[in-house]
């Protein structure tokens, strides 16, 4: 009887395993509240797909990233993402590109992340110093100095960081492991965000005077 006791609940155990090794999809969003009344929907998680029988080759293709952006700005880099808002073709793939141009001496992609994908570095052009820095409480910085060629990779929801060590232009391309990696810049997010945290708490956060911190978020508001 034991043996039959154990035959059915291994057999119940067996048919549930699919469902219980199920998981969600990653988010493409930052949120995607749910709804009962689909006519009141915006956002979906990805995009509704084209007709397979009206898809054609332009649908798959994209040019332009072959182009020099301007670098004449605060940070001294220009991220030109495509992702599936720029190239639909992209949608349900798991994939999108960038390309970042740095200016001389210094310019840099600032400390950010991507909440929603890995990052894989290749330099075409120039030296840059990279690094990512693990969670806490750790908080080990991984940085190495690249040269044209050479690539590193950026573990999902780390910050990090590019900076051109050299005298003249540098050029990278980036590839993430989502269709909408998603980026959050840590100076902007913190003083630049709306409406704005009170200084007060970004003070005893960062062990800074709160005139600094608002002389901080009238900068950052400044540029947003």
């Amino acid at each position: 009887m034991k043996t039959v006791h154990f035959l059915v609940a291994f057999v119940l155990l067996a048919s549930a395993s699919p469902l219980a090794l199920a998981s969600d999809p990653s988010p493409l969003q930052d949120f995607c509240v749910g709804i009962n009344n689909t006519g009141n929907g915006v956002f979906v998680n990805g995009k509704f797909c084209k007709d397979p029988g009206l898809v054609i080759a332009n649908d798959f293709f994209f040019q332009g990233l072959n182009i020099p952006r301007p670098t004449n700005n605060q940070v001294g880099s220009t991220v030109t993402l495509i992702n599936v808002e720029q190239f639909l073709g992209l949608n349900t793939l798991g994939v999108a590109i960038a390309r970042i141009d740095y200016a001389p001496n210094g310019g840099e992609n600032p400390p950010h992340s991507h909440p929603r994908a890995s990052e894989i570095l290749l330099v075409m052009q120039g030296t840059l110093f990279v690094g990512f820095v693990t969670s806490n409480p750790n908080n080990t910085l991984f940085s190495k100095v690249l040269n044209q060629g050479d690539l590193f990779v950026f573990p999902q929801g780390m910050i990090h960081f590019q900076v051109n060590l050299g005298r003249t232009n540098a050029v990278a391309f980036a590839s993430f492991g989502s269709q909408n990696p998603g980026l959050i810049t840590v100076a902007n997010a913190v003083f630049g965000s709306n409406p704005r945290i009170n200084p007060f708490i970004l003070a005893r956060a960062f062990q800074l005077n709160p005139n600094v911190v608002k002389n901080l978020q009238a900068k950052f508001w400044n540029n947003n």
